[in-house]
């Protein structure tokens, strides 16, 4: 396997454009971040049940979100959306 270089994500995101990949022309026509305040609004910030606040922290909202749409655009489950 050979070393990745220094612009080989950047030659990476242009051949996607280039062969119009769904993710690139979805993340470049929704502004997912516009949905950030509804987000925190409907999530609790805080879990009352976890006195100490223990375990990993959760995941950003808009990343889930961003998740869910996929999921559901896709027809994914869940086990798929992880792989």
């Amino acid at each position: 396997m050979r070393q990745r270089g220094l612009f080989d994500e950047l030659d990476r995101l242009q051949e996607l454009r280039d062969l119009r990949d769904p993710l690139i022309i979805l993340g470049e026509k929704i502004n997912c971040e516009s949905f950030r305040k509804t987000l925190k609004r409907i999530r609790p910030a805080k879990n009352p049940d976890n006195i100490r606040n223990a375990g990993r922290k959760p995941f950003d909202e808009v990343m889930m979100f961003k998740v869910l749409v996929l999921q559901r655009l896709y027809n994914l489950s869940d086990d798929q959306m992880e792989f």
